[in-house]
Order: C-alpha cells, then structure tokens, then sequence
C-alpha cells in the first residue's frame, strides 16, 4: 500500500487522491469522501462507488463546521456497515485532522493527541497544521 493507508481495519481508507484509485481496485470500498475544495471527480471513478464532498479550505479560519460535518458524515457511514475512503490533495492536512477527529468521534481513542498519534501511526505522512489543531481542539476539548 503506497499511496494509501488503512485507518480503522476493513472500515476506513486514507490517503491522498493520487491513492484513491489505487484503494478502489485494492478494497472493497462503498463511499469516498474528497475534503478538497474544488473537490473533482477523478477519472476512472466507478459508478458502484458513492461519492460524497465535504470541501475543508486550507489556509482560512473558520473551518470548524466543514470539519465537524465531514468527521460526523464519514462516522456515520462507518456505523452503518460501509466502508469508506477519504482523501484531501495530498492526504497529510485535511485527512489528517478528519482522520484524528474520526477516531475521536468513534471512540477509539480519548484525546485529541491520541488520535493523532494513532492515524500518524497508520499514515506516516500526516502532518496537521496549526489551523487545523486548532479547530480539533475546539471540536474536541480535553476532559469533555
């Protein structure tokens, strides 16, 4: 696996779009999630596949409600039995805020910091931004 890496075992997909094709004829997946802005539909995208945009812009405040709709829309997928792939351009920000906050949402861990370090664990190239920390911190305040 090079251009993705697996989240939650059998569930949950990350990665970058340059993986997401790779993760489609690899897994069994049901929904893709693109946290890009522009958000385009790759070519080569199967029909069998929904596919769902919740743009998170970089580099501007206020991306809380963007990032706690697209965690709330992933989460909900994950508990009613699909399985999901999601990405950003180049899976290290964007996936890795929705990635922490996912893990978060679903319980897995119990701090922001945890959740982190775990996706960082299963996805090496996750490198969240000051921004981004920031609205998880607020999403998700220790001892809540």
């Amino acid at each position: 696996m090079a251009g993705y890496h697996e989240l939650i075992e059998g569930k949950v997909y990350i990665g970058g779009e340059n993986g997401l094709l790779e993760a489609l004829q690899e897994q069994e997946i049901s929904d893709v999630f693109d946290l890009r802005d522009n958000g385009t539909k790759a070519e080569g995208f199967p029909d069998k596949v929904s596919r769902h945009h919740h743009p998170i812009v970089e580099h501007e405040s206020g991306q809380d409600a963007s990032v706690q709709q697209a965690v709330l829309a992933i989460s909900e997928a994950v508990n009613s039995g699909k399985t999901v792939y999601f990405h950003c351009a180049g899976g290290r920000n964007r996936t890795g805020t929705v990635a922490t906050g996912l893990l978060m949402e679903l319980g897995v861990v119990s701090t922001v910091e945890e959740a982190e370090n775990l996706a960082r664990e299963k996805r090496p190239d996750i490198q969240i931004k000051g921004a981004m920390r920031e609205v998880l911190n607020r999403l998700y305040p220790p001892g809540v």
